[in-house]
């Protein structure tokens, strides 16, 4: 079995990725999906916010799930608590996503494992925006 996080599968993420679904990503500027996304997008990814009761967050229109993403994902980044995260897994993978990341908090081994066995780079429990600083430095 592959372990998560592993550094070597963080770094081919964050080098290699441009297209970023961020799942439960806020409007609302002072929550961390939105700091995080905003960071994201400043270092050059494409974000794309998946949140259905937004019209538009960070510039980019929102979607109110990852089914209804019409181009290629590299990365679907987690801002949901765990009983969540099973069903967006199975999202990932239907969309043929590349890695999910699940952020701070956010830890779901089952679902973590059958990403990993449906092809996708699986990080839990760490943040995005942290692991990219920390590289940049």
């Amino acid at each position: 079995m592959v372990s998560f996080n592993e550094p070597a599968t963080v770094e081919r993420i964050l080098s290699t990725a441009k297209t970023i679904a961020v799942v439960g990503l806020s409007p609302n500027p002072h929550r961390p999906s939105h700091g995080v996304a905003r960071y994201l997008q400043r270092a050059g990814y494409r974000i794309i916010p998946v949140n259905p009761v937004a019209d538009e967050v960070l510039g980019e229109r929102a979607r109110a799930s990852l089914l209804e993403i019409a181009e290629p994902v590299d990365v679907v980044d987690v801002f949901r608590r765990a009983e969540f995260v099973s069903d967006i897994t199975d999202q990932a993978i239907a969309i043929k996503a590349r890695a999910l990341w699940l952020q701070d908090g956010v830890v779901d081994p089952k679902s973590a494992q059958r990403a990993l066995d449906a092809g996708l780079d699986v990080v839990m429990d760490d943040c995005m925006m942290r692991r990219h600083a920390r590289r940049a430095d």
